[in-house]
């Protein structure tokens, strides 16, 4: 009886890592999608990542009613414990990159029907390029449980920073060396701020990939820029 009880669990809890890797794949996607949408001024593919993020708020719902239920029944401690608290907090953090990467969509709709601002948008292209190479390294490393992979992300938590405040100071370059760009510089500025809330999102889970596979939490200091316009 007890094995099989164990043996229910951990199918429990396989099952738990499977559909947050799904989830982890879907705003992964997301975030691309709605880069592109502002690179390629793409109104159906904003669209389409609005509708979808829907999607990824039901399986965060589900995640949630799994992990709790788990708890509630299972009683779990030590790894599984952690893996199912990780599990919980993970899926909110790619829930809020799924919300991040609408507003950035939405923007992308208002942003198509003004004059192309080109070399703005291509330092817009390049940090999201950036920030959806965080995101999908620090899902491989969940997904194996690489907790050398997820430092490396964290590591890099400074290079968006980097790349936001270069942004932020050529969209102001740009608004006052002309004031009919100031509504989609507006935009844009927002765009980048998602984006680099998108890399934070990205050195959360790294976090919490740390404390699942170790038990132990983060305590260094994260490499942040120390700028004004932060």
């Amino acid at each position: 009886m007890v094995e099989h009880t164990l043996r229910a669990y951990d199918e429990e809890l396989e099952g738990l890592t499977a559909e947050l890797s799904r989830m982890g794949g879907l705003a992964e996607v997301e975030v691309s999608d709605s880069v592109r949408a502002i690179a390629r001024r793409d109104v159906a593919l904003a669209q389409s990542v609005i509708g979808r993020d829907a999607r990824l708020d039901e399986i965060e719902a589900e995640i949630e009613r799994r992990a709790i239920r788990m708890i509630a029944l299972r009683q779990p401690v030590a790894d599984d414990l952690r893996r199912t608290v990780a599990a919980l907090k993970i899926s909110s953090n790619l829930e809020r990159c799924g919300d991040l990467a609408k507003n950035i969509a939405k923007r992308a709709l208002v942003i198509a029907e003004s004059d192309p601002l080109t070399p703005l948008t291509r330092s817009i292209e390049r940090m999201g390029e950036l920030v959806s190479a965080r995101l999908k390294d620090v899902l491989d490393a969940f997904a194996s449980r690489d907790i050398d992979r997820a430092r490396a992300v964290w590591q890099r938590d400074q290079d968006v920073d980097e790349h936001y405040d270069s942004i932020f100071r050529e969209l102001l370059t740009y608004m006052m060396a002309d004031p009919r760009t100031i509504t989609s510089c507006a935009h844009l500025l927002f765009v980048a701020k998602n984006l680099e809330r998108i890399g934070d999102h990205a050195t959360n889970i790294a976090e919490l990939i740390q404390y699942e596979v170790t038990g132990e939490s983060v305590t260094d200091q994260r490499p942040k820029l120390d700028s004004l316009e932060r």
